[in-house]
């Protein structure tokens, strides 16, 4: 543990441990406990982006307007990096690196500190919720994945990101969406209130469709939650060729609702659909099931 301790440096063991974490405290802790002789420089070509970046798109733009600050007045805050097998890899700066490639330099300061699988993924999320907006896909991948390798539920992940349950849950069903139309949203034309309704329909060409509708035509949301509704009552009544109890509709619904994706019942049975893990996790979070 002591070993440990050295290698994050002092104070960061605890900040890793409190249960509500900010980018800012751990690049002031690293900072403020980091001796002269640990800022070194280091080669741009020996470093390698953080495994569980969750940032698939950087703007172009405001990196350009980064690098012309670092041609002029160079990088004023080291990067933290982890050493790797090969070079090293970017615990918090990747900004910072590609901007100093942009403004043709060779070399950034940085300060090398060990942390844990667990812990550069939460940095990775951290850096990009709190200094630059993560498109909606973005984040919900970067939660499903702090879910599934962390092990926690929903309500311990909004406790370490400063984000509300229901917001996680609303991005996390996000996740739902065809790969495609997924991508409309990374690139900014399809906005997240869209997408979101979009999420709550079953059937992928429809709401390509639809999509692709919103797109071309700047369909306002409230249209297009009139166009779901339509949509998911013409769904219902196909499914209801035979005869159902008007309770367990009025259930159904209620259960519906409540999970944030369809359920059915039939023939005595409740059917409870997930696309993938996260969002079986999800549900069975939202019902207070543990593993």
């Amino acid at each position: 543990m002591e070993t440990k301790k050295r290698a994050l440096g002092r104070g960061l063991e605890q900040l890793f441990n409190s249960e509500n974490m900010d980018l800012d405290s751990f690049e002031r802790t690293v900072y403020e406990t980091a001796t002269r002789e640990e800022i070194i420089d280091l080669n741009l070509d020996d470093l390698r982006a953080n495994p569980y970046q969750p940032r698939q798109v950087f703007d172009d733009e405001a990196l350009q307007e980064l690098a012309n600050s670092i041609k002029e007045h160079g990088v004023f805050q080291p990067i933290i990096v982890k050493k790797s097998i090969k070079g090293y890899e970017i615990i918090a700066g990747e900004r910072r690196v590609r901007a100093s490639k942009l403004a043709g330099k060779t070399k950034i300061p940085a300060i090398i500190r060990n942390l844990d699988d667990n812990q550069m993924m939460e940095i990775a999320l951290l850096e990009n919720l709190q200094r630059e907006n993560l498109s909606a896909i973005e984040e919900a991948m970067a939660y499903r994945t702090m879910i599934e390798k962390l092990g926690i539920t929903q309500e311990e992940l909004s406790s370490r990101v400063g984000k509300s349950r229901s917001h996680i849950t609303n991005l996390l069903g996000l996740l739902r969406l065809p790969s495609d139309v997924q991508e409309l949203v990374n690139k900014g034309d399809l906005s997240m209130a869209h997408a979101r309704v979009l999420s709550k329909l079953e059937d992928d060409d429809k709401i390509r469709e639809m999509a692709k509708d919103i797109v071309e035509r700047k369909i306002p949301v409230r249209e297009i939650e009139e166009q779901a509704k339509k949509e998911d009552k013409k769904v219902k009544n196909e499914r209801h060729v035979r005869p159902v109890r008007p309770d367990y509709l009025f259930v159904a619904e209620l259960l519906t609702e409540k999970l944030d994706t369809k359920v059915r019942i039939k023939d005595n049975k409740i059917e409870i659909s997930f696309t993938n893990v996260a969002d079986l996790n999800r549900i069975l979070d939202i019902l207070n099931i543990r593993e």
